[in-house]
């Protein structure tokens, strides 16, 4: 049987069900295009668990029908026709039970989405420049191992050969789920290549995971957007295109402003940067309410803030710690070279841990 918790989720979301049927037939609703496809995708979105914890309830009534018959007195062939049925319903309220517990356990149903991530070198001038460069290699080379698919949409090197800010989307089968707790202050504590004395230095690395919005989840308005082209320009003010093919978009209600010249088509960056843009404001939209919910802050792994100090990368005694679920693991060059399982495993386990504990508290 289900545990009580979840009875209480699929109850919710049973009623929630119904509630959108009746709103997808109300006219107001289908008229109002943008609101009728976010109520169409939840519905839809709902359907098939919906449908299976119907079959569920089904069975497991005709399982307690049974039950009560073989409590009474009953005759001998109807006793041994109901023990017959209770034995080919059992297992099917098993099979039931299984598959809607997986599907209301985030770690194992989570749904893949596709990301953006975003590299910026903090404190630490070259050395962050530096160490956003491994950043940004170890997730390629971890996205590689995944098949995942990774575009570049942006990429701002210093002359040093260091990376001042790389941006990149991410798709393909549990990209998000794995990288998600990716954001946060990466720090790094190594020696230098220009250190002479061999003292240990400390740079900081941000990085932050944006999730790419539907179509139906954000409408940016036109009238809120400033867009200017102009020449791209490569380090040391060098010339790359000989055309106005870079672009900046400026939401002026929000004040974010996005850049994109790695392309040679004007046409291109404009659709790069408005990916960024879209996925920037639904991130700031959701650090919003994630600041507001109390309750949904004990479901996290961390604070949520991107200012949080979530790693440390310590290269002299070859270690890596996440400071949010005192992880440890001493295979630094490893993780470094894409190998991440270990430790997106660790907090994925620490959320699915938080996720109990935060339903048992409700």
């Amino acid at each position: 049987m289900l545990k009580a918790n979840d009875q209480v989720k699929l109850d919710k979301a049973h009623q929630r069900y119904l509630e959108l049927e009746k709103l997808l037939s109300d006219e107001k609703i289908v008229s109002d295009q943008s609101q009728y496809g976010k109520l169409a995708k939840e519905f839809a979105d709902l359907k098939g668990l919906v449908e299976l914890y119907q079959h569920y309830q089904k069975v497991s009534s005709q399982v307690s029908e049974l039950q009560q018959i073989l409590k009474g007195k009953v005759e001998a062939d109807l006793k041994e026709l109901a023990q017959s049925e209770l034995a080919d319903l059992q297992p099917r309220l098993a099979e039931y039970t299984k598959v809607l517990a997986d599907h209301l356990d985030i770690s194992k149903n989570e749904p893949d989405k596709d990301i953006i991530i975003e590299i910026r070198a903090g404190t630490g001038g070259l050395e962050a420049s530096l160490f956003a460069g491994d950043l940004y290699r170890m997730y390629t080379k971890y996205a590689d191992t995944k098949g995942w698919r990774l575009e570049l949409m942006s990429y701002s090197q210093t002359e040093a050969g260091g990376i001042k800010e790389v941006v990149f989307s991410l798709n393909g089968k549990g990209c998000s789920k794995r990288l998600k707790w990716e954001s946060g202050i990466h720090r790094v504590q190594r020696v230098p290549t220009t250190e002479a004395s061999g003292r240990i230095h400390t740079s900081a690395v941000t990085v932050a995971v944006l999730f790419e919005p539907e179509e139906i989840e954000l409408a940016i308005q036109p009238k809120d957007l400033k867009i200017d082209v102009y020449r791209s320009s490569g380090p040391g003010g060098q010339s790359v295109n000989t055309t106005d093919s870079a672009v900046r978009i400026t939401h002026l209600p929000s004040g974010i402003v996005v850049v994109c010249q790695d392309e040679r088509s004007q046409l291109k960056n404009r659709a790069k940067a408005m990916r960024i843009l879209r996925a920037r404001l639904l991130d700031k939209k959701q650090q919003e309410a994630f600041a507001k919910e109390a309750a949904l802050r004990r479901a996290q792994v961390g604070s949520g803030d991107r200012s949080e100090k979530i790693r440390t990368y310590n290269f002299p005694d070859r270690r890596v710690t996440d400071h949010r679920i005192g992880f440890t693991s001493h295979r630094l060059e490893d993780i470094l070279d894409g190998n991440l399982d270990e430790l997106t495993d660790a907090l994925m386990a620490a959320e699915k841990e938080l996720k109990e504990k935060a339903d048992v508290r409700r």
